[in-house]
């Protein structure tokens, strides 16, 4: 019993340490592609016409739409978001969409 008590705490380590690190990792790639834009904590920027990640709409975009967003690159005209397919790779896409999430709560 104390053997199968110490694998599964092994096991739940293990994943706590991995969800930090993908957390991290997208705190990361938000940080040094995203924050300048979108804000530090999301809320975007009136003055560049920015929208938050924390408003309604936001909220109810689904992370395949996010990540579209990301890849493709958003909006018209002058203030436009860039495409970054080829800039970052889908696994760090997928850990920015999952830090978006966190600036939600």
């Amino acid at each position: 019993m104390k053997i199968r008590t110490g694998i599964m705490l092994v096991a739940m380590m293990a994943a706590t340490s991995m969800t930090t690190a993908f957390a991290q990792s997208g705190a990361d790639n938000f940080k040094a592609k995203c924050a300048l834009c979108h804000g530090a904590d999301g809320t975007g920027k009136a003055a560049m016409k920015v929208p938050s990640f924390k408003t309604p709409e936001a909220i109810k975009e689904s992370d395949a739409d996010l990540t579209a967003a990301i890849k493709n690159g958003k909006g018209t005209g002058a203030i436009k978001m860039p495409a970054y397919t080829g800039k970052l790779t889908d696994p760090q896409i997928k850990d920015a969409v999952a830090y978006i999430r966190t600036l939600q709560k």
